[in-house]
C-alpha cells in the first residue's frame, strides 16, 4: 500500500473546521485514507500540537493506526539542509531550516505523496515531489 504524508495545514483545517479550507482538506484526507497509509512525522506532530494543551487530546485527535508515526530519516534531514542552502541562496532570510523543508524532504526520500494545501514552497524546492494539493 502506498503512503501519504499529511501536512499539518490539512490536519489543522479539519480540526478547526476552517471556513475556507475544511471542505477541500477533509475531502482530500478522506480520499487519501481510502487508498493509502496516512503518515505524520515529529515536525507535523509538533505543528499540530500547538492547538492542544494535553498530549492525550492530541493523541485522540490523531488516532493510531489511522495516522502512522514515522521518524524523519537522516537522508531526509540531509536533503532538508541542502534545500535550506538553496533557499538562502535565493535570498531567504530564515537562519535555520524551515519545517516545510523537513516535511518535503521526508516525503521525497520515502517516496511518499504529500497532502498539503500550501504547495508553493514544495513545488519550488521539491520539483519531483508528488503532491496532492488544490489546483
Amino acid at each position: 500500500m502506498t503512503a501519504v504524508l499529511v501536512d499539518s495545514n490539512v490536519l489543522l483545517d479539519v480540526m478547526t473546521e476552517d471556513a475556507r479550507w475544511f471542505p477541500w482538506s477533509s475531502g482530500a484526507l478522506a480520499t487519501a485514507a481510502e487508498t493509502a497509509r496516512l503518515v505524520i512525522n515529529p515536525v507535523i506532530y509538533a505543528e499540530v500540537s500547538v492547538r492542544f494543551s494535553r498530549i492525550e487530546d492530541l493523541e485522540e485527535a490523531l488516532p493510531r493506526p489511522a495516522f502512522e508515526r514515522e521518524p524523519i530519516p537522516f537522508e531526509a534531514a540531509f536533503l532538508a539542509g541542502k534545500v535550506f542552502s538553496a533557499y538562502r541562496r535565493r535570498g531567504g532570510i530564515r537562519r535555520s531550516p524551515l519545517p516545510d523543508f523537513f516535511v518535503g524532504a521526508h516525503a521525497a526520500v520515502a517516496g511518499y505523496r504529500l497532502l498539503t494545501r500550501d504547495a508553493r514552497r514544495y513545488r519550488t524546492y521539491f520539483a519531483k515531489l508528488r503532491l496532492i494539493a488544490p489546483e
